[in-house]
């Protein structure tokens, strides 16, 4: 008993050696079932004030860049399709007029994790004459012969699924009747069709009941996708009079436009420049006139035959 007090007093003596200095941050930690290292660390006001304005910085910095980049268009030059059509020419002018082709770009103003337009289009004058169109259906039902008679260039199921396995994609579009679909998700297709845009889908109009009419639609017609705010499309080729690129231009805007309208209900989606290029010129930016007569200008008859 005698010893157990003289421990108890020592050690009492002894930690009285060890007063606290005020201010100063003690050696000994107290008592927690918690690791050291899994331990909280204790941040100084100071600290945390700076880093809670870091954050709000970084969190204005992301709503500033939510919107693609627009550039000022104040002092910007625009001009008729007319004048577009004579610049254009006299850069292609080492080309045949078969070979370059007029495309279209429509700029919005829009959020860059937005939904985004896409269709299908076909313009009143064909750009593309060349499109391969797969028909996946019964070799031998109604819809086979249909889609024959409109001009796919491929018709069938087997055939058609040996060919894509094997990496032989010779086609441009496709488009599956409702029964075949489920056999392209059994064969495991929408893995390489999915990838290169060729996937038919019921949302897209490439599963149909009759194939016929979209067969038709997709040889004259063109698919466009908004990328990084932007829409392009091949709308004519330098052999098209000017009266045909406008109509292909016109066809092509309202499409888009219409397009953006729906997905605006959704998120702001505004056109604020439609530019005019070809394959080998710069872009011009359009002002929504076709022609403006002016001393030196040629005639919409002239440009045609340019």
């Amino acid at each position: 008993m005698a010893s157990r007090t003289l421990c108890k007093s020592t050690t009492s003596s002894f930690l009285s050696n060890f007063t606290a200095i005020p201010g100063a941050r003690t050696g000994c930690r107290s008592f927690s079932s918690v690791p050291v290292l899994f331990a909280p660390r204790q941040v100084s006001p100071a600290a945390a004030k700076e880093r809670a304005a870091a954050r709000e910085k970084s969190k204005k910095k992301r709503k500033k860049f939510q919107f693609f980049r627009q550039y000022d268009k104040k002092d910007l030059e625009t001009f008729t399709l007319c004048e577009a059509i004579r610049y254009i020419k006299a850069f292609e002018v080492r080309w045949q007029p078969d070979v370059p082709k007029y495309d279209i770009a429509i700029k919005f103003r829009t959020k860059k994790d937005g939904p985004i337009v896409r269709n299908q289009l076909r313009l009143p004058h064909a750009v593309k004459t060349d499109i391969r169109v797969a028909v996946i259906c019964p070799p031998d039902s109604a819809a086979a012969r249909e889609a024959k008679e409109a001009g796919a260039a491929m018709v069938g199921e087997d055939e058609i699924f040996q060919l894509i396995k094997a990496g032989k994609i010779d086609f441009d579009r496709c488009i599956a009747v409702p029964d075949s679909l489920q056999k392209i998700n059994k064969e495991g297709l929408p893995r390489v069709l999915g990838p290169r845009g060729l996937m038919p889908s019921v949302k897209l109009g490439t599963v149909v009941e009759k194939p016929g009419p979209a067969v038709r639609n997709m040889l004259g017609g063109s698919v466009y996708r908004e990328r990084a705010g932007v829409v392009r499309m091949a709308v004519g080729r330098l052999s098209f009079t000017p009266e045909q690129l406008r109509d292909n231009v016109k066809a092509f805007v309202s499409s888009v436009k219409k397009d953006a309208a729906i997905v605006s209900e959704q998120v702001l989606k505004e056109v604020t420049e439609v530019v005019l290029s070809s394959t080998n010129s710069p872009g011009f930016s359009l002002n929504g006139e076709f022609y403006k007569a002016a001393p030196g200008e040629p005639t919409v008859q002239e440009l045609s035959v340019a």
